[in-house]
C-alpha cells in the first residue's frame, strides 16, 4: 500500500507549523472518489458492481474498485469505471461526477484534483 505525506499548508492565508506528517493511502483517495461518484443521479454503479444500493451490504475495503488514482506530491489524477442508468444524459452526468469527485477529494484530502477521467463500463436497465 502506498502512503502520501503532506508536511505544510496554509489555512486562511496563514502559514500552520510542522507538527508531524499526515499520510493518505491510496486506497483511501479511490473510496472518496468512488463515494463521491456514486451520489450523482445517472450514476448506477461502479464498474466493480458496487451499487448505491447494496454499499450497506458490501465490505467497504472493495468500494474502490472501479477506481484508480495516482497520487503526486499535492495533487492526484482519478480514473473511473462507472455504470450509467439508463435513461440519463451521459456528457451531463459525466460532468456532474467530475464535479463532484474533484470537489469531495479536494476538500477530505487537500490534494489537488487535475484530472477526473470517466468511462462508461456500460448501462443498467431499470427494474421492471
Amino acid at each position: 500500500m502506498v502512503y502520501h505525506e503532506r508536511m505544510k499548508g496554509t489555512e486562511m492565508g496563514k502559514e500552520i507549523a510542522e507538527v508531524g506528517s499526515v499520510k493518505i493511502a491510496d486506497d483511501v483517495v479511490a473510496r472518496i472518489a468512488a463515494l463521491a461518484a456514486l451520489e450523482v443521479d445517472g450514476v448506477s454503479a461502479m464498474a466493480g458492481n458496487y451499487t448505491s444500493e447494496n454499499l450497506e451490504k458490501v465490505s467497504r475495503k472493495n468500494l474502490s474498485k472501479g477506481a484508480k488514482v495516482i497520487v503526486g506530491q499535492s495533487e492526484v489524477k482519478v480514473d473511473l469505471a462507472l455504470m450509467m442508468a439508463y435513461g440519463f444524459n451521459i456528457p451531463a452526468t459525466c460532468q456532474q461526477a467530475q464535479t463532484r469527485v474533484k470537489a469531495s477529494v479536494e476538500n477530505m484530502t487537500g490534494l489537488e484534483v487535475t484530472d477526473v477521467n470517466i468511462r462508461i463500463a456500460g448501462i443498467t436497465m431499470p427494474k421492471a
